[in-house]
Order: structure tokens, then sequence, then C-alpha cells
């Protein structure tokens, strides 16, 4: 279990987030379609993981559209942003902001990537919801990156995060 701020208040995390070095646990998320998609379906490719709360909050939001900025100059590399928002206001966002170079994916089904990746809230007024967490996979899913940002309210260090790969 991790221990991480909101608005300067501790709280919990499920567990802990992959190690750098590992093999990223698999898993099956919600696209904008319904379909579900898996990590062996982006087998061959870097990921950069941007994994947040909501969409519908400031920090979230700047987090996706500062990666979609990125993703565009990113060889071989997919973004996926990965929340329990429902996969309806993750499109909805996406597409009111123009956002084309980042993949929205939704664990709102079963959160069971929350809990895989250690990185599910455990309490506090988010319980349930994703921690703010950053996790870079190279092309056989080898976890390179990890960030468990401290305080929920802050942004992920996005220039570690994409020096990494």
């Amino acid at each position: 279990m991790a221990t991480i701020t909101l608005g300067g208040n501790p709280v919990k995390t499920s567990g802990e987030l992959p190690k750098v070095g590992s093999k990223a646990p698999e898993f099956k998320l919600v696209k904008n379609d319904l379909s579900i998609v898996s990590l062996a379906d982006y087998a061959g490719n870097k990921l950069v993981l941007n994994i947040f709360p909501s969409v519908d909050t400031g920090t979230c939001a700047a987090s996706v559209r500062k990666f979609n900025e990125s993703a565009s100059t990113l060889e071989n590399t997919k973004v996926l942003c990965i929340s329990r928002d429902l996969p309806f206001a993750q499109k909805r966002f996406c597409g009111a902001e123009g956002l084309e170079n980042v993949e929205n994916l939704s664990d709102f089904n079963t959160g069971s990537f929350g809990k895989e990746y250690g990185l599910e809230l455990s309490e506090s007024v988010l319980a349930g919801l994703h921690s703010r967490v950053v996790i870079v996979l190279d092309e056989n899913g080898m976890v390179k990156y990890a960030e468990q940002v401290p305080e929920i309210a802050d942004e992920p260090n996005y220039n570690a995060a994409l020096a990494s790969l």
C-alpha cells in the first residue's frame, strides 16, 4: 500500500505499482466503442499509461492534453489514458477538446485494472477511483518507468516519463 495525499490529507492506495524491470500485469479495459482491449493487443508498441481519477477534473484533463500534444511525435508509441470514467464521458471530452493522439480506456465495469496495478484509492471521498500514475512500458510489456504522483492534484513528471521511452 502506498500513501499519497489528496488536498494534503493522507490517502492509501490498494497496493504498490509494478516495479521497473518487471512484466506489466495483463489488463482488460473498455474502449470508447465499448469493445474490450487487453495489454496483448498492444504487443510490439511502447506504451505510456496515463492513469488518473477522472477526466472531468482540471489536472486530469491537463495530463490528457499534454500527452496528446507529445504523442504525435513519439515513434512506435501509444498513449493510453485510463480512468474509471464511463467511455461516453471520455469520448465526449476528447471530441470537445479535439484530442486525437491518445486512446482513452475505461476501467468502469470491474475496477480490476486499478486493483491489479495497485493504484486504486482505498480510502477518501475518491475511494474506488484511480490515483494519478504514469507507467511506461517497452515493446515487450516490461515496465521502464513508474510514477505514483504524491499529491493527487499535482501533474505527473511528463519529461521523466517521456525520457524513459
